[in-house]
């Protein structure tokens, strides 16, 4: 299956040619404080410059302010923001217009009334980042390995491209892309052996998964 596939929070280079090598369509790197995934610029622009010609390169950032974007983008050659905090409709358009990347926003998701808010976003996103929400009191608002009920996405039709997230692993991947109909994965701790350490091993294995 024609299935587009990101791996997500990625900090070592052997993890980014391990994406690659498997044919990953995205690779995203985590600019967020508290995730066990946050990368210094530097260290980032490192494991960019790395990626292949026609991977995207993601930057997940959590309400980030104007200084810190234009940091992040004179510093590490992005191809797409993803905005994964409570950015406002008017913010993703603000951002979208004033960096000149296209923008993924993340939306949570726990019962049907939070699916209203695909279709919001949708209209001045990119690219929508169908995610399970975080549990209250959470330190991320993604990463932290929940799934959702994937029926509640049965047959949906949005105005713009989306990803699956939340909960995803080599063992569950398959299940979630038939009951979805989704054209695009996300994971980032489906693919991990503790937080914030990637296996090069499930990397592969996730990817070959979403595809049969």
């Amino acid at each position: 299956m024609d299935i587009r596939v990101k791996i997500c929070g990625l900090t070592q280079p052997e993890h980014v040619a391990a994406g690659a090598a498997a044919g990953a369509n995205y690779l995203g790197f985590v600019f967020f404080a508290k995730s066990p995934r946050n990368l210094a610029l530097a260290r980032a622009r490192d494991l960019a410059l790395a990626v292949p010609v026609g991977i995207a390169k993601v930057g997940l950032v959590v309400d980030a302010d104007d200084a810190f974007l234009d940091a992040l983008t004179g510093e590490v050659p992005l191809d797409m923001l993803q905005l994964h905090g409570h950015e406002t409709v008017a913010r993703v358009a603000e951002v979208r217009a004033r960096y000149g990347l296209p923008v993924m926003k993340a939306i949570g998701i726990a019962t049907e009334a939070d699916l209203a808010a695909v279709a919001e976003y949708g209209r001045v996103a990119d690219q929508i980042l169908v995610d399970a929400k975080a549990p209250a009191g959470a330190d991320l608002p993604g990463g932290n390995g929940r799934a959702f009920d994937w029926t509640l996405l049965s047959r949906r039709r949005w105005p713009c491209p989306w990803m699956l997230a939340g909960g995803l692993t080599p063992a569950n991947v398959a299940e979630a892309i038939y009951l979805t109909g989704a054209k695009q994965v996300d994971v980032s701790s489906g693919v991990e052996t503790a937080p914030g350490r990637k296996d090069t091993g499930l990397i592969a294995d996730f990817i070959a998964k979403a595809r049969t």
